[in-house]
């Protein structure tokens, strides 16, 4: 009776999927690997069934993913060490798209959570923050989405994309209860960071990250679940992840 009691109650939910697909076109960090699908068989099998199967390569940090706090910080948790109740919560979503959009060195700023917070309350305990630019609209883009279509170490001085400044993941810290963040472009920290000091700020803190997630415009400010369960790598500092949210 439990079983079935849980399942109508997803079912009376909205799903929206918050998760870019992987593919040859998913976006990686410029000097990282990209995601390769390699064929191992596809069509009749010799004993007269259908049979596909393939192998695939790809960095922990690209496309929809999971930063883990090892990411950025000695000694805290790596992937399978998050605990799940930190990636399963109610979630809020913080759109600053008018001003972020268009503007690539934007930094989402202390201002903008009080302006959310006059608008919808104070942010709940032990919630998981969504961050909208309005940047997944280029994907999977390189040269809009990254600020640059090249690659390789070089390419790293010509990222230019919007991102947390470190005040506001201070602030988010020292005087919000929260689970995790989550953003619509490539990082936390915005394009031309070079100390990227908002994953420290969060990653130290055990408060994993939730990077180039995708459709936060069809969520609500508020009132809403999040589920984001990443590939469970042993030791990862990082992994594939497949997000959702459940409209209530």
């Amino acid at each position: 009776m439990e079983e079935k009691s849980a399942n109508m109650s997803i079912a009376e939910k909205t799903i929206i999927d918050l998760s870019h697909d992987f593919s040859g076109e998913t976006i990686y960090w410029v000097n990282a690997k990209e995601f390769e699908l390699d064929t191992v068989f596809k069509g009749q099998n010799p004993n007269g069934f259908f049979y596909a199967a393939n192998n695939f390569s790809a960095a922990e940090h690209g496309g929809t993913h999971l930063d883990a706090p090892i990411h950025f910080s000695e000694g805290k948790q790596s992937v399978e060490q998050i605990p799940l109740e930190r990636l399963i919560g109610e979630g809020i979503n913080i759109d600053v798209s008018g001003q972020a959009v268009n503007n690539p060195e934007y930094l989402i700023s202390v201002n903008d959570f009080k302006v959310w917070e006059e608008r919808n309350g104070k942010i709940p305990k032990h919630s998981i923050v969504l961050l909208q630019t309005g940047y997944s609209k280029y994907y999977p883009n390189k040269a809009q989405y990254l600020g640059t279509d090249h690659r390789g170490d070089e390419a790293i001085k010509e990222l230019h994309f919007p991102g947390l400044s470190p005040e506001a993941a201070e602030w988010l810290v020292n005087n919000r209860n929260i689970k995790a963040v989550g953003i619509d472009t490539p990082s936390i920290d915005y394009g031309q960071s070079t100390l990227f000091k908002s994953h420290v700020i969060l990653l130290s803190e055990n408060i994993p990250v939730f990077e180039n997630v995708t459709n936060l415009n069809k969520l609500p400010s508020a009132g809403f679940e999040v589920i984001a369960l990443p590939m469970k790598i042993k030791a990862g500092s990082g992994a594939p992840l497949r997000i959702i949210a459940l409209l209530k």
